[in-house]
């Protein structure tokens, strides 16, 4: 197994988990400063109003996203797999 290789397959399995988890990050980070302009205007500073909308969205994402996410990790689970012969060699 040479190095490159190594590197390689880092470099794969740190993509596949930033396109997993890119989507909710993102949401999850627009909803929380959407909540924070609503909290700041309307000067209501409570903990959980900025909790339960992300909850909530997040949760949302991953259900609509799941075959999307599904699709990414068998790819990669594949490719992995299918790479066992060249990690031995």
């Amino acid at each position: 197994m040479s190095h490159q290789f190594v590197i390689d397959l880092s470099r794969e399995a740190i993509l596949t988990a930033l396109m997993i988890a890119a989507p909710m990050l993102i949401l999850a980070m627009g909803i929380g400063l959407l909540v924070s302009v609503v909290q700041s205007v309307t000067q209501i500073q409570e903990q959980t109003l900025s909790f339960v909308p992300k909850l909530v969205g997040v949760g949302a994402a991953f259900i609509i996203g799941l075959p999307w996410l599904m699709q990414i990790l068998i790819k990669y689970t594949k490719s992995l797999i299918q790479g066992i012969p060249g990690m031995v060699a």
